[in-house]
């Protein structure tokens, strides 16, 4: 049963919505044109913002889906944290790395963040509140990204015994999460260094 909820989770985040979302509003395929990464940011570079606004929240929803589900329903089935912890880091690599569009995918913040909301409202909201300030200080999304990324197991960590309670292999999985997020992100790394990054709401060439 652990095995088929981590597969199930591993499928639902390989639903590329960025693609998917994009065919359905008639706007070019995201990855062929900006930065070429099937997410909602580089969505909205094609001008269509309720696009964007929907790739966002099903991406976030595939995240939060699957870790809602093993917590509501997995205790009856044998299934603890290090199932609910391996279901989230699933749901977060099919995005990465989808199955159904040839294991190119985006860069995992959204789905990440909903990963993070299933874990605990509170952890995901801390988490979406240092991207959501860092974006409109900066205006760089990846820069709140890879802020968001190293705040979440960091708030996870201080967190305990106030807003949740701690468990290692969810702490493991939050920083698996974080880990790959920056990495994912390395070469905005490279262009926020050299002053060359897109701003939000400034359409790539």
């Amino acid at each position: 049963m652990s095995l088929l909820a981590i597969v199930a989770a591993y499928l639902m985040g390989s639903l590329s919505f960025a693609v998917i979302v994009s065919r359905a509003f008639g706007v070019a395929d995201p990855r062929t044109f900006g930065s070429g990464n099937p997410g909602a940011t580089n969505v909205l570079r094609s001008g269509n913002k309720k696009a964007a606004a929907v790739t966002l929240l099903l991406d976030a929803v595939k995240g939060w889906l699957p870790v809602v589900l093993v917590k509501a329903f997995g205790p009856a089935y044998g299934l603890g944290e290090g199932t609910l912890a391996l279901v989230g880091l699933a749901a977060f690599i099919g995005h990465l790395y989808p199955v159904f569009f040839r294991f190119k995918g985006g860069k995992g913040v959204a789905t990440a963040a909903g990963v993070l909301l299933g874990i605990s409202g509170w952890l995901g909201a801390l988490v979406l509140a240092v991207w959501i300030a860092t974006v409109l200080i900066s205006r760089y999304s990846s820069l709140g990204a890879l802020l968001a990324a190293l705040a979440a197991p960091l708030l996870y960590i201080l967190g305990d015994g106030h807003l949740w309670d701690m468990h290692r292999p969810v702490l493991g999985a939050v920083g698996a999460m974080s880990l790959l997020l920056i990495w994912r992100h390395h070469e905005n790394i490279n262009r926020l260094i050299a002053g060359q990054e897109s701003k939000v709401g400034k359409k790539k060439k």
